[in-house]
């Protein structure tokens, strides 16, 4: 989509793929304005040097913004991040789900506190380095894979309306990884080699469970214990905030066969272990379902992911009442875990997704 001279917002993070995203606007006539999200507490400054919008990434996108000759702000979402990203990713461990936060920022932040941010300094869009595509029709916008399968990341936008997706902009999605980096080189970008963060933003080293340590306290983990799927005790836990479907590490050992987490029951704080089959299902159904052409499609006949780095298996979905569906899948799934977004391809588009819900495992009373 050409520019034609009308002004958009670009999130910067300070990486590379944003900061080849603006040029690339500017290329398309955009008036560009990048904008960086400040969004950790000043009591959390020391840990969030080298992370996604740390000091550090703010004075990247400063000096890219400055190279590139575009204006830069800084917006403070501190107390939004808290409220809307950090908060939810501890509460669905205390539920016994396991969280997807970058979904709930592209959502609600970038794609939705910084639209208002982008209203007032007169855009009507907002656009990112997410690899993914937007094609923007005549009534309505569909989003689809971006051509690097590897980076991918449509996944992470199947929340998104339709009201959303018709004023976002996504530069990189017919690119791949290797060019997005010689651009940057060209440009004399000193991101251009930046390392991509692989890390939940907020979570110091990827240790989650140190993570809810420290926010949540230990007095407010939800300890209990672990039974087998006959309802035979097998020892007690510290917390269900601990463990997630399908683990194997940290389970206790006396048992002839691996043990994984099969269940995760917030009710009474039972950790139900059992045998890696057990983890195998042929169906699932998913809540708070989006699709993206607004009304249900369904039955249907799917390709569904149901983690980020999942392939995708074939699968028919049936739309049900309440803003839920149920999949039935072609081929049975190993550790379809409750908390994580199930999205729907249709080929390359993306036509919906949700939330997977709890399966309780068949333990005796």
């Amino acid at each position: 989509m050409k520019g034609n001279g009308r002004r958009v917002l670009l999130g910067m993070s300070g990486g590379v793929d944003s900061s080849v995203a603006a040029s690339l606007l500017q290329k398309d006539g955009w008036d560009v304005i990048g904008v960086t999200m400040k969004v950790w507490p000043q009591d959390c400054i020391s840990r969030a040097e080298d992370k996604c919008c740390g000091p550090s990434a703010i004075a990247d996108a400063r000096s890219v913004a400055h190279r590139l000759g575009i204006p830069h702000y800084v917006v403070d979402e501190a107390d939004n991040f808290e409220k809307i990203v950090i908060d939810y990713f501890a509460s669905e461990y205390r539920l016994g789900r396991t969280p997807n936060p970058c979904v709930m920022c592209n959502e609600h932040l970038k794609f939705g506190n910084l639209r208002t941010k982008a209203r007032s300094l007169g855009a009507d869009f907002i656009a990112t380095g997410h690899y993914a595509i937007i094609d923007h029709l005549e009534n309505k916008a569909v989003l689809r894979k971006g051509r690097d399968a590897r980076k991918d990341q449509s996944y992470f936008l199947f929340s998104l309306g339709q009201d959303q997706l018709q004023h976002a902009l996504t530069p990189l999605g017919a690119m791949e990884k290797p060019a997005i980096r010689e651009i940057a080189r060209d440009l004399g970008l000193k991101v251009a080699d930046k390392v991509d963060s692989q890390e939940i933003c907020f979570v110091p080293g990827n240790d989650y469970k140190a993570f809810l340590r420290g926010h949540l306290g230990e007095e407010e983990f939800h300890r209990g214990g672990i039974y087998d799927t006959q309802g035979n005790f097998i020892a007690d836990h510290e917390g269900i905030e601990m463990f997630t479907i399908g683990q194997r590490k940290g389970l206790p050992g006396g048992s002839p066969r691996p043990r994984y987490v099969l269940d995760i029951d917030p009710d009474t704080n039972r950790v139900i272990v059992g045998d890696e089959e057990d983890l195998v299902k042929e169906r699932f159904e998913v809540d708070r379902v989006n699709w993206l052409d607004g009304e249900p499609i369904s039955p249907k006949a799917i390709s569904v992911k149901i983690r980020y780095a999942h392939p995708g298996a074939d699968a028919i979905v049936h739309a049900l009442p309440g803003g839920k569906a149920r999949i039935e899948l072609t081929s049975p799934q190993r550790a379809i875990t409750p908390g994580q977004a199930a999205v729907f391809y249709d080929g390359d588009v993306v036509v919906g997704g949700g939330w997977i819900v709890r399966q309780p495992a068949p333990v005796p009373a």
